[in-house]
């Protein structure tokens, strides 16, 4: 979904919820709006029904053994997800929130997953190949919200 949000950026497409722009300026809050509604919002949402409603798949995916903190995993990823789709429609001081929210988030988890990959040997999909989300999030709400920046405050 990252890579969903920038391709949907670069083509132009005005995330729901706002009105368009022109301009550098625009590109980068579009590409902030389409990265909180996709994947911070939408794909968030999902996770947090995958930690709930089809937890035990998940947990087999990821390597671990269902418990309450899945549970605990998936309710606050509900209201993460919540919260970044609201954040889309405002502006650059919910986007500081959500970025810094998000990315404490993400960034911690890709180092329980990395430490799960050395300490265990877990290399299942959903531990390892989910640092490129893990990643590829926080990274790219940062650097738009750097771009931002100037132009909405």
């Amino acid at each position: 979904m990252v890579v969903l949000a920038w391709v949907f950026a670069w083509l132009g497409w005005t995330p729901p919820f706002v009105s368009g722009g022109t301009g550098t300026e625009a590109f980068a809050e579009d590409a902030m709006r389409w990265m909180l509604i996709l994947p911070a919002g939408i794909q968030v949402l999902v996770s947090g029904l995958m930690h709930t409603v089809f937890a035990k798949s998940t947990a087999k995916n990821i390597g671990w053994e269902t418990n309450g903190f899945q549970y605990e995993i998936g309710f606050s990823a509900y209201a993460m997800g919540v919260g970044s789709i609201l954040a889309a429609s405002r502006g650059w001081d919910t986007w500081l929130v959500m970025t810094a929210v998000m990315s404490i988030f993400l960034l911690l988890c890709t180092v329980q997953h990395i430490m799960k990959m050395v300490q265990d040997k877990n290399f299942k999909p959903g531990n390892s190949l989910i640092l490129l989300y893990d990643i590829g999030l926080p990274v790219s709400m940062i650097g738009l919200l750097i771009a931002t920046h100037s132009s909405m405050t």
